[in-house]
């Protein structure tokens, strides 16, 4: 289960994201992102930080660990924002902790080189849980010690706001060709190799157990958390059974041409991994 810290003073909003995370610190005199449950994109964007975030990290990339974070709104009364203030009265109670990196950088792809197989290893994992957000738009790649780190996971997996379909969406081959990556030459082949076996059900089990139970409860046609947990085993679990099949890499094809910038573009192979 993941560390249970809680928040002993709000620092400032981190106005980046669309869900107004905060800088906080913890009764651990951790400093840490807070990401709330009262946030407009609700908890399943923290279920899939958690269960993204903890693949991630058992795979070995560099994801900054996480943890539960209580929270007392009265910690915000001093805030002069009016946004922020109703954001914490909101969120009282459990919310998401991600470690701060202090110093780290935004990764920018025409000053930080990374080798093959590392841009391979991350277009990989995004394949699996089928994250749309590591374009050259929005990278959520940060740099510190000069080392590739991942962050922000809640946009991933997108079939849980709609079960009733995610078996189908699931299977949906994962087009890569605006990746921030792409034009390092991932070695998708290898990741694959060096992943794929690692995606076991005894995993993915031990992923879904740290999802608070409050975060599942409630979810129409599933009678308990539990229930719920088995599906996101059971729907990652057969993605990555196939999606090495159905990664591509570089120009979508001749009616959809990439959307990456023209100096993107033109690095961009024009090929596909099948």
């Amino acid at each position: 289960m993941l560390t249970e810290v809680t928040a002993t003073r709000y620092v400032t909003p981190l106005r980046e994201g669309g869900s107004l995370p905060g800088i906080v610190e913890g009764d651990d005199l951790g400093t840490y992102i807070m990401k709330f449950t009262g946030a407009g994109q609700g908890r399943k964007t923290l279920v899939a930080e958690i269960m993204c975030g903890q693949l991630g990290r058992r795979l070995g990339l560099r994801v900054p660990e996480l943890v539960q974070m209580q929270l007392d709104p009265v910690i915000g009364l001093s805030e002069p924002d009016q946004e922020v203030q109703e954001l914490l009265k909101s969120s009282g109670g459990l919310n998401l902790g991600m470690d701060y990196l202090p110093g780290s950088l935004g990764f920018d792809p025409l000053a930080f080189e990374v080798s093959a197989r590392e841009a391979g290893r991350v277009v990989w994992f995004d394949a699996l849980i089928n994250n749309v957000d590591r374009s050259w738009r929005n990278p959520n790649l940060l740099v510190w010690h000069g080392e590739l780190w991942l962050i922000d996971h809640g946009a991933a997996m997108i079939w849980h706001h709609n079960w009733p379909t995610a078996e189908k969406a699931s299977a949906r081959p994962y087009n890569a060709s605006d990746h921030v990556l792409a034009t390092f030459a991932p070695d998708v082949a290898a990741a694959a190799e060096e992943f794929a076996p690692q995606i076991t059900e005894e995993l993915l089990t031990e992923i879904a157990a740290d999802v608070p139970d409050e975060w599942l409860a409630g979810e129409p046609g599933f009678d308990s958390p539990d229930v719920l947990r088995q599906a996101y085993v059971r729907t990652l679990l057969a993605r990555a059974r196939t999606i090495s099949e159905h990664i591509t890499l570089g120009e979508p094809s001749g009616d959809k041409p990439s959307q990456a910038p023209e100096w993107l573009a033109a690095k961009l192979p024009r090929r596909a991994v099948k």
